[in-house]
């Protein structure tokens, strides 16, 4: 069975601006999706902010090529009032990575959430990983 990740937006720029030490791991994560092993999901309210930090590597053309990318290679989930009205009341102290997390719930057969900011996540009931880490578990699970 393919394994669907919720990837935050830390880990799609690092792959796409080849942000040092972080790129690699971020980069297999995406290849395993490009393989079918995976299957990637990002939040639409991600995709404006992927873009504006992108934007400061890249300039604008590229960013907007890294958008059209990007929404071919993963799924967009949307967010709705009821996610954020949830992130309300995650009691997380990051309240962009509540939003996110509520989002990630509504992915039926979610796997885990993939970002650098692991410890932002601690109230998650769905496992949460660096790049690294997942990796590690998967080669580790097989």
């Amino acid at each position: 069975m393919v394994s669907k990740l919720f990837i935050d937006s830390d880990v799609v720029i690092d792959f796409f601006t080849d942000r040092e030490p972080f790129a690699n791991p971020a980069s297999e994560i995406f290849e395993l999706n490009e393989q079918g092993k995976l299957k990637l999901h990002v939040s639409a309210v991600s995709i404006n902010n992927i873009y504006y930090i992108v934007r400061k590597y890249l300039d604008h053309k590229r960013a907007i090529q890294v958008i059209e990318d990007l929404i071919d290679m993963v799924h967009v989930v949307g967010t709705t009032k009821r996610e954020i009205i949830q992130a309300l009341k995650n009691g997380f102290k990051d309240f962009e990575d509540s939003i996110q997390y509520s989002t990630a719930l509504t992915i039926d057969g979610i796997e885990a959430i993939i970002t650098r900011n692991v410890k932002d996540y601690e109230r998650s009931e769905i496992a949460v990983f660096t790049p690294e880490n997942y990796l590690k578990f998967k080669a580790n699970e097989s």
